[in-house]
Parts: structure tokens; C-alpha cells; sequence
């Protein structure tokens, strides 16, 4: 009731404005001892890719691009956060207007562009951070600059992996955003194969280094075929990556054709996106034949949208959406839901 109320007032006001003011909040709630509004960690803890997860229920990337507001996200409950997406040097994104609201649809749609303040400043921010160091897993999302051609792409990947890789229990590889100029190309066989051989080889040497295996994942767009699907599922298996996070946001408009922005350009997340990235996880699931763990986002916005996510074949799952439209309650629901259907 009470984030009922809350949301209506931060709907009256522009998106990005919404956004701030709401991290700015947390963080001073945070910050201040005033838990009251925010949640204990709920307790069902999980390994996956050798990291102990303390419960399923993560924070998609993007919401926390720098990484400033981790303690902040992390006291709402979530077993894990992923930020970013982080490039090499800082980068003003797309011009505003580009985020939107669809709330008949509890729906976005954004083309934010990687707007951030670079590798060197997520490195400082997630370093003052607690919630590593109080068992939260910590995942960064790293991209490349959008100035940087497409073909020197595998440059920025590698350039921020290594920055990044003392800090990460998990480091995301971002080729899927439908908002960076030519993006997604690099998710198509002989430059996906490039990119994580250069990524597998330099981790190698990383780990070496840091006498730790920080496990990769590739995150993946959901308007693939089934031949591309299975072409990735190939390429992970043949480079060792860790796993895979399916899915990022949908340039297709099902389910909100007429509503208010639902035409603008960008990408398309929460409940209309569900289906799509559902599906495209169980394909990939049964692709990889249960070798990789999954991670499940795209249109959760209740326990029975994470119930689904599980039985298609993930191993944990991300909200971002969801947590706009329904407030901090839905990561104890989700949470809840799924050591349910694990007991």
C-alpha cells in the first residue's frame, strides 16, 4: 500500500527524475539506519557457478549503471546485483527523452545508451561498498563506448574485464542492447566466436593473476531464431563461458500496440516481454542440455513469473522492471515463490 501511493507521485514526474530521487532515497534510508521501508535478505541460499548465492532473486543491470547505489539496492534483498552497464571511458548516452513509461502494459521502453561514468569510476564505487562483504554476489555488466567501431568492439570487452575483475564475482558480457549502434551484431557466429576467445584468453591470464576464476556470462537479446539460439549455445560451450543471462530487452511491440510510447525507440522490458524471453530461455536450456547455468529476466512481475523463468530452465533470476511497477515487495514475493517450489 504504502509503495502504492509512493509510485503515484513518482509517476507524476519524468522518468530519469523518478529514478534518481528513488536511489537517492534508498541510499539516505540506507545510510541512515532507517531500515523500516527496506527488507531483510531472505534466506534460500543457492550455488551456482561455484558463488554462493544467499537466495534466486538478483537485480538486473542497468538500474545502478555506476555501481553508486549497491548498498542501497542490496538492503531491499536481493541475493545478487548486477551493474552497469559500464564502459571504458564515460559516455552521456542516448539524448533525452529516452525512457518511458507504459503503465497500462506495466511496461518501459528505453534507449538509454550506456549512459555512464566509466570503468574507473564503477571500480571506486563498488569498491566503498558492503554488500560483497556482507554475502551479496556482486555482478558487473561491461559494453563498449559507442564511438569505438564495431570492429575494434573485442577492445573495450577486454579492456574493462580487466579493470573490473578484482571487484566481480561475475562479469557479464553485454552484446544484446537494442541501443548501441550495431550491438547486437557481435552476438552472430564468427564475431561472437572472436569475442569470446579474445575474453576466454585473457581471463585465463587474469586468474592466474588474481588466483581466482571469475566466471563469464553472455547476456543475449530475445528476438533470436531458433539457428541463432543454437549457434550460441555452441559458442559458449566451445569457450568455456560460465553461463548465460536471457533476456535483454525486445525491439519487438506485441502486447502494446496503440498504448502512449509504445512506439518509440528502444528497447521494450516488463510483462509484454514476458513470453518472448521466456521462451527463448527454455530453447537455450534445451540447447545447452543443462551443461551452463541460466540466469532468467524479462517480465517478472510476480512469484509465478519467477516459477515460470525456473521450470524453463534458469537457476536464478533478475527483476528490474517489475521492481519499478510493483516496489521493493516484489523480491520477498519472488524470493518466497521460488524456495516454495524448491522445498
Amino acid at each position: 500500500m504504502m509503495y502504492s501511493l509512493l509510485r503515484k507521485i513518482l509517476f507524476a514526474l519524468a522518468p530519469e527524475t523518478a529514478h534518481a530521487l528513488t536511489l537517492n532515497g534508498l541510499s539516505l534510508a540506507e545510510r541512515t539506519g532507517f531500515s523500516g521501508l527496506l527488507a531483510p535478505r531472505p534466506h534460500d541460499p543457492i550455488e551456482v557457478m561455484g558463488l554462493s548465492f544467499p537466495n534466486r532473486v538478483g537485480l538486473a543491470a542497468g538500474l545502478d549503471k555506476d555501481g553508486a547505489y549497491v548498498d542501497a539496492l542490496g538492503a531491499l534483498g536481493f541475493g545478487h546485483i548486477e551493474v552497469g552497464t559500464v564502459t571504458p571511458r564515460p559516455q552521456p548516452g542516448n539524448p533525452q527523452p529516452r525512457l518511458f513509461r507504459l503503465p497500462a502494459a506495466q511496461a518501459l521502453v528505453n534507449r538509454m545508451g550506456f549512459n555512464n561514468a566509466g570503468v574507473e569510476a564503477l571500480v571506486a564505487n563498488v569498491r566503498r561498498a558492503q554488500f560483497a562483504r556482507r554475502g551479496g554476489i556482486l555482478g558487473i555488466n561491461i559494453g563498449k563506448n559507442a564511438d569505438t567501431p564495431i570492429e575494434k568492439a573485442a577492445e573495450d570487452y577486454l579492456l574493462c574485464l580487466e579493470k573490473v575483475y578484482a571487484d566481480a564475482h561475475y562479469v557479464t558480457i553485454n552484446v544484446s542492447s537494442p541501443n548501441t549502434k550495431n550491438l547486437r551484431e557481435l552476438q552472430k557466429d564468427a564475431a561472437l566466436d572472436a569475442l569470446l576467445a579474445a575474453l576466454k584468453g585473457v581471463r585465463e591470464k587474469l586468474a592466474d593473476q588474481h588466483g581466482r576464476h571469475v566466471p563469464i556470462l553472455l547476456k543475449i537479446a530475445p528476438d533470436l531464431g531458433d539457428g541463432e539460439i543454437f549457434a550460441i549455445a555452441d559458442a559458449l560451450r566451445r569457450h568455456r563461458m560460465d553461463g548465460a543471462i536471457v533476456a535483454n530487452t525486445t525491439l519487438s511491440r506485441a502486447g502494446v500496440e496503440g498504448l502512449p510510447h509504445a512506439q518509440e525507440t528502444g528497447g521494450l522490458s516488463g510483462a509484454p516481454e514476458f513470453r518472448l524471453a521466456t521462451s527463448v530461455l527454455g530453447k537455450l536450456a534445451a540447447a545447452l542440455k543443462g551443461e551452463l547455468p541460466l540466469i532468467g529476466v524479462g517480465g517478472i512481475l510476480k512469484g509465478e513469473d519467477a516459477r515460470a523463468k525456473i521450470a524453463a530452465g534458469a537457476s536464478l533470476v533478475q527483476v528490474y522492471t517489475g521492481l519499478i511497477y510493483r516496489g521493493p515487495r516484489i523480491v520477498r514475493e519472488v524470493a518466497e515463490a521460488l524456495r516454495e517450489r524448491s522445498a
